[in-house]
């Protein structure tokens, strides 16, 4: 008799990414001097560093997750925002962050702003993989608040992932789609 496998549970805390990966070295780092959490997403891109890049930049106008939880029911743009890749070091960025440092075509490093539950310091990465393909890969480091830091440690890396993981995948959607569009 077979007994049915249980589905495995994803890595909240590493999903998608692979080791080599999360042996980089990251921008992110450099903006907390002390953390409690380290979470590594990653996913592939059917489309180059650059195309990435400049969907990555339309996190400036919103977040591309679940729009009804985190902007206020409007539904993240489907176009690319004439503009928005025009960063400046102190830009807001999905209202709770600032752009704190970017590379054109490689990389969002961000910082939450006051009020945040926590301090949160996160980089958008794409690693080009060939001339048409990329990796999108995103470490986020967190410093909880000390009362919260027990129940933040085991409840926000699941959390974050739900988001984080609908955000990646919108992402990907659009700029696949606009590299096809721009390539047809």
């Amino acid at each position: 008799m077979r007994v049915p496998c249980a589905p495995s549970l994803p890595d909240v805390r590493n999903w998608g990414s692979t080791p080599e990966e999360r042996a980089l070295g990251f921008p992110c780092d450099r903006h907390l001097s002390r953390f409690d959490d380290v979470l590594y997403r990653g996913i592939s891109v059917e489309a180059p560093a650059g195309v990435v890049f400049r969907w990555l930049c339309q996190l400036r106008v919103a977040p591309y997750s679940y729009d009804w939880i985190d902007n206020a029911g409007r539904q993240s743009p489907r176009h690319l925002v004439p503009d928005v890749e025009r960063l400046e070091v102190g830009q807001r960025v999905m209202t709770m962050f600032e752009l704190v440092e970017f590379e054109t075509d490689r990389h969002l490093t961000l910082l939450s702003r006051p009020g945040s539950v926590g301090q949160f310091a996160v980089t958008y990465l794409a690693l080009p993989a060939s001339a048409e393909r990329c990796r999108l890969v995103v470490k986020l480091v967190a410093a909880y608040p000390l009362a919260l830091r027990p129940l933040l440690r085991r409840l926000a890396p699941a959390a974050d992932w739900v988001m984080m993981r609908k955000q990646l995948l919108n992402l990907k959607s659009l700029a696949e789609e606009a590299h096809r569009v721009r390539g047809a």
